[in-house]
């Protein structure tokens, strides 16, 4: 299992803060010699169908030097997830978390929206040190 991200805990609270329920820290992932650790799976009931919606979140904090290698990591990471995901938990959707500053200093330029528009890379943007979700990019 890889360690957590330094800003795991602070996603955390910041779901918990957002009326998610914390299902799995992490969430365990295994196809057949396969074994993944998804930092977080979480889920929140919606009142207006009456359903739980369940989520996983992997939690990325760009605190590296390069942050182009980071974000090369983070959607590698992210797809090969996403397609075990499609396979063994196809009704929950996966969630990048990004921290505010990088999103608005990194994610915001056009090469880098083209690849999550056309990798259907959903975001989740927090703020490490309020711990609180700033924005859901379905």
């Amino acid at each position: 299992m890889s360690a957590k991200d330094i800003f795991h805990e602070s996603v955390k609270k910041a779901l918990i803060k957002d009326q998610w329920i914390i299902t799995d820290d992490p969430l365990s992932i295994r196809i057949e010699a396969m074994q993944m650790y998804i930092d977080l799976g979480a889920e929140k009931l919606i009142s207006a169908t009456k359903h739980n919606q369940q989520i996983a979140v992997e939690i990325k904090s760009f605190l590296q030097d390069s942050t182009l290698t980071e974000f090369y990591q983070s959607v590698g990471q992210f797809l090969i997830y996403k397609q075990a995901l499609e396979i063994e938990e196809p009704d929950r959707e996966l969630y990048l978390a990004v921290p505010v500053d990088t999103y608005e200093s990194f994610f915001k330029q056009l090469l880098v929206q083209e690849i999550i528009r056309r990798y259907d890379i959903k975001l989740v943007i927090y703020e490490p040190e309020s711990e609180e979700i700033i924005q859901w990019i379905p």
